[in-house]
């Protein structure tokens, strides 16, 4: 687990997590998982279209995420 991710989802944050948190965990979690804080150019675009997919399904995950006892903002 990547400790330095921290929870995107209320109770933890009580606001709605903004486009750059959540960018900035799926960084974290593509330079864990790869094991690279910076990959080679022969990398960048593989490690790059990696985080953007990990973003974009973290987004939709707290999007649809049903918390108990907690209103939904519309």
């Amino acid at each position: 687990m990547c400790r330095s991710i921290k929870t995107l989802r209320p109770p933890a944050q009580p606001d709605e997590a903004t486009e750059e948190e959540i960018r900035a965990a799926a960084l974290q979690y593509v330079r864990k998982v790869s094991g690279f804080r910076a990959p080679a150019a022969h990398n960048r675009e593989v490690f790059d279209r990696a985080v953007e997919v990990i973003a974009v399904a973290t987004a939709e995950l707290l999007a649809d995420l049903e918390i108990r006892g907690a209103s939904r903002g519309a």
